[in-house]
């Protein structure tokens, strides 16, 4: 009885749906956090009878075939790129992005990870890093003796000196594209890996054609909409018990068969 088998793939599929929702849930709270959304595709069908095949010997052929599925699977979870609501957190090294584009930082392995969560410090040496003490890139450092640092809106990194009537220009953030956002590979973190599926990455300066430009003060909030995510959660969980009740009823109609006398 195919329905069985069927019934357990559909199942499946909503545990990984209901897995990718809580996912979302959890990280409602997490700084430049993008929401995923599951994505399932239907399984091989069976041909009891294939379509436009002949009927008959004098060629006749079939309108319409008989083909019977055999469940679903899960194709793949994409992660959506839209933009978060930006907080204010008067955190003078804080930054969000508004537009496209990914901060750069450099992991303890020497490769570079990027980013949207601009939840930065400074280190014991003066240089830009993350939460987790990684270098944001290309490797800032501001002068001990500035008073006072501003970021524009082009990653222009300036710092107000003693004695100095201009602020001097200690660096420059850059932005990080990719051809395709949803090929990057989460580490964990708040980092993403570029992979063969994203291209590699395209570096500019914020406020260029194609990138965003920088905020300074602000952190860019996940972009989860939990209303959305409890409905979907609902429809997940009626479906996981449609698919149950399916198993329950094939259960009961193969007791029938055992029955019969």
């Amino acid at each position: 009885m195919r329905s069985l088998f069927t019934a357990g793939t559909g199942m499946m599929a909503q545990q990984a749906n209901v897995e990718v929702i809580s996912n979302n849930i959890a990280n409602m709270s997490t700084t430049g956090y993008k929401r995923r959304r599951a994505e399932f595709q239907d399984l091989i069908y069976q041909n009891l009878r294939r379509t436009g095949s002949q009927s008959s010997d004098t060629g006749t052929t079939l309108p319409s075939g008989a083909q019977i599925g055999l469940g679903v699977r899960t194709a793949a979870i994409y992660r959506i790129h839209e933009q978060g609501s930006l907080t204010q957190t008067q955190n003078t090294f804080d930054l969000a992005i508004r537009g496209n584009g990914f901060f750069q930082v450099t992991l303890p392995s020497g490769e570079t990870a990027y980013t949207r969560d601009g939840t930065f410090g400074l280190s014991a040496e003066g240089m830009l890093v993350t939460a987790e003490g990684y270098t944001v890139q290309p490797g800032i450092t501001v002068p001990p003796a500035a008073r006072d640092v501003t970021i524009n809106v082009n990653g222009e990194v300036l710092a107000k000196l003693d004695g100095a009537v201009d602020p001097q220009n200690v660096g420059q953030i850059q932005l990080a594209v990719f051809a395709n956002e949803g090929g990057l590979e989460a580490i964990g973190d708040n980092m993403l890996m570029a992979t063969p599926s994203s291209g590699a990455a395209q570096v500019a300066a914020p406020g260029q054609p194609g990138y965003g430009s920088t905020m300074q003060g602000y952190i860019e909030t996940s972009n989860v909409n939990v209303v959305q995510e409890i409905t979907n959660l609902i429809t997940a969980q009626r479906a996981y018990e449609m698919n149950s009740k399916v198993i329950t009823t094939s259960d009961e109609m193969l007791a029938t068969l055992t029955r019969l006398r």
